[in-house]
């Protein structure tokens, strides 16, 4: 295999740049990367920048052949170095084999799939240190179809509920790479991640974006630039002709370690830490508010304490990403005024200072909620009740912290009286909601119809007037399908699992002394 001198690559990379036009900073820096079925006799020239290399052999569960050769040369002349691994659609043996070999439970087809996207991610870790002296910190995701010879395994993809099967896959890998102690990012290209995930936003999540074979000059360099097919940041731009895939480093990244992402629950509101599990928030009567780190099997851990004088808040609620940065974040109104303010999460159970104001005269609202993606376009929206009529209002989030025009989606919501955002519940991808009826303390549940409404009420439960509180920390115990807590008068909490079948599992004890809170969320 020829090999392009390094020169040669300049004068490639010197036609990115229209005459006139600003490089994207002084500091960019090319590299290749080393993909399988390549696996050349020859290397890259040794005045490369940097290397991404490959840890599969095409699929999951396979190994870079050349993996050592590779690393070690890399290794050798102190080249910069990422690795990235191929993720894919389990066959029906690999689901069999791994569907409990990760942290979700195997009860649910949603479970067992995440959990073979983390023995992906484990496989290609260890791959990672089979190779002696090797120590690269960012693994990006490979997410292409799977669909011809010889490496064929596709992603099923034609329904709306296939893709959200591929999602579990994927968040399965990331969340097997961190806790490998790895970083982790996205590579694809628009078209393929709109087939595979429908478009799946997730703009916390680091992105290498592929320009393919170039059309017009400034092609690689536009991908820096321009939104990528996730949302998230580009920090590399790749290319490619007959003899390498070439890379450019983005702005001022300069090829090192990325931020460590947190927990790429889309859908969650519940998820306040990063961990991939469902948490409690809880306003103390004294003003403190604490955070209680779901375990992900039904328990919490210890309160901490994660702000104080909160008591000058009406209403709190637990949003997910409305601010768009890839962390949960909490709304909240102010009691003497009516605004209603948002406070960025960091993702690891602590916010961003200063709140941002989102809109004034909140006070004609009597219940104001995060029901997650109402609408299906990936933004996280709001629903507000009016004290006045029970009119319910839809505001979509903009995915940048702000809000849309209230849309009214329903009349006579005052028969409610607590409002309970629980996630999906119903199975299908779209989050739901429940509501308490005064009159006769039925549970309802209002599954979401993913446009911005729901179907018509489902009755799901009676009696449940004996609780003073009802929150849902999404998925409480691991098996992917959103929970209910309940507090009952006596202080005592008491878990509401849901089940894949959109039933209820036992109820059980969580723990006690709870009416030191007078807000759960």
């Amino acid at each position: 295999m020829a090999l392009i001198p390094l020169a040669a690559i300049g004068v490639v990379l010197g036609l990115l740049v229209a005459p006139g036009q600003p490089t994207a900073s002084a500091a960019v820096l090319f590299g290749h990367d080393i993909s399988w079925p390549q696996c050349p006799s020859t290397v890259p020239p040794t005045s490369t920048q940097f290397v991404v290399i490959g840890l599969t052999n095409g699929l999951p569960f396979t190994e870079n052949p050349c993996l050592a050769n590779q690393a070690g040369w890399a290794t050798a002349l102190a080249k910069p170095t990422h690795a990235y691994t191929m993720a894919g659609f389990p066959t029906a043996a690999q689901l069999t084999a791994y569907a409990s070999s990760g942290p979700w439970s195997a009860s649910s087809r949603a479970g067992r799939l995440s959990n073979v996207g983390y023995a992906e991610a484990t496989y290609a870790a260890a791959s990672i240190r089979r190779v002696a002296g090797w120590q690269p910190r960012m693994v990006w995701i490979d997410v292409e179809p799977r669909d011809t010879e010889p490496r064929r395994q596709p992603w099923p993809s034609s329904t709306a509920a296939q893709r959200q099967e591929n999602r579990y896959v994927i968040e399965g890998i990331m969340r097997g790479l961190r806790a490998a102690g790895f970083s982790y990012g996205l590579y694809a290209n628009a078209t393929g991640w709109q087939s595979i995930t429908g478009s799946w936003w997730l703009p916390g999540v680091p992105v290498w974006a592929t320009a393919g074979r170039l059309d017009y000059p400034t092609e690689a360099l536009d991908r820096c630039t321009q939104p990528s097919f996730s949302g998230g940041k580009v920090y590399l731009a790749q290319w490619w002709d007959d003899v390498w895939d070439y890379d450019r480093t983005c702005g001022t990244y300069d090829f090192g370690a990325l931020p460590m992402p947190t927990s790429n629950l889309s859908a969650s509101t519940g998820d306040f830490n990063g961990d991939w599990r469902g948490d409690i928030v809880a306003r103390w009567t004294s003003g403190a508010l604490k955070l209680y780190a779901g375990d992900g099997n039904g328990s919490h851990a210890a309160g901490a304490t994660i702000g104080t004088n909160w008591s000058a808040y009406s209403i709190l609620e637990t949003v997910g990403d409305l601010s768009g940065d890839g962390s949960p974040d909490v709304v909240v109104r102010q009691r003497a005024n009516g605004y209603l303010w948002m406070f960025r999460g960091t993702g690891k159970g602590a916010f961003i200072a200063p709140a941002v104001l989102l809109g004034t005269g909140w006070n004609v609202m009597n219940a104001i909620v995060g029901p997650g993606d109402l609408n299906g376009d990936q933004r996280v929206d709001l629903l507000a009740r009016q004290a006045s009529n029970g009119d319910l209002f839809l505001y979509r989030g903009n995915g940048r912290g702000g809000l849309g025009a209230r849309v009214r989606i329903a009349t006579g919501w005052n028969r409610y009286d607590l409002l309970v955002p629980v996630g999906d519940v119903s199975n299908d991808g779209r989050p739901d909601l429940m509501a308490r009826e005064r009159s006769t303390a039925y549970l309802w549940l209002f599954a979401g119809n993913g446009s911005g409404g729901f179907a018509a009420p489902t009755r799901v439960g009676a009696g449940w007037n004996q609780f003073t509180a009802l929150m849902s920390p999404g998925d409480f115990t691991g098996d992917r399908v959103g929970d209910v807590l309940a507090r009952k008068a006596t202080g005592q909490l008491y878990l509401y699992p849901r089940t894949p079948a959109n039933g209820w599992s036992t109820p059980r004890l969580v723990s006690t002394g709870w009416n030191i809170a007078n807000a759960l969320f």
